[in-house]
């Protein structure tokens, strides 16, 4: 039987729910995503590498929350938009 997007969406969520209800260390679970994600930003900002650590790690910092605003901009817009056509 084929289930709806709704459906598979709930199922989902149920999922994922249960697998975090079930993990002790959140942290831990998440630590090599966070990781990889500072070092995008890191990368970003120093692609050589020659910029002090301190300095690079705040840099990347900025970069990191200049990204996530970026996209709550763009996710408010587009809320905007969809409320216009309501």
């Amino acid at each position: 039987m084929e289930m709806t997007p709704a459906q598979r969406s709930l199922r989902a969520r149920v999922a994922a729910h249960t697998s975090w209800a079930n993990t002790s260390d959140r942290g831990a679970r998440t630590s090599k995503a966070r990781q990889a994600a500072m070092d995008r930003f890191e990368k970003l900002v120093d692609p050589d590498g020659v910029l002090p650590l301190e300095e690079r790690q705040q840099r990347a910092a900025s970069a990191r929350t200049a990204h996530y605003l970026k996209m709550a901009a763009a996710s408010a817009a587009a809320r905007r938009a969809k409320s216009r056509k309501s």
